[in-house]
């Protein structure tokens, strides 16, 4: 009987294009971030003294600081666009797969 659920899910259209579409745009998110922070790294390997400028004259504070908490936010803000699309378009479709197979 679960061995039939699970054909009836897998032979659906809709759960291949669930799989398809989650896939890509989590990868697209993943290579995204790993952009992200290989740049910084290549920067940090290749020209140090960028991130240890001073913001201004007077100031104790580095460029790279901000850098570095830009990178960290950028991580939120990707999360939160993969729960937004997660939560609105991939729960739409699991729910129709679910009473398609019903």
């Amino acid at each position: 009987m679960q061995q039939d659920l699970v054909e009836r899910i897998k032979s659906n259209p809709k759960y291949e294009e669930l799989v398809s579409k989650r896939t890509s745009f989590g990868w697209t998110l993943s290579i995204i971030m790993l952009i992200i922070y290989y740049a910084f790294i290549l920067v940090i390997a290749f020209s140090p003294s960028v991130l240890g400028t001073p913001i201004s004259d007077t100031s104790v504070i580095t460029i790279g600081i901000p850098i570095g908490v830009a990178i960290i936010i950028s991580a939120f803000i990707l999360t939160g666009i993969y729960v937004f699309r997660a939560n609105g378009e991939f729960d739409a479709l699991s729910k129709q797969i679910k009473e398609e197979a019903k």
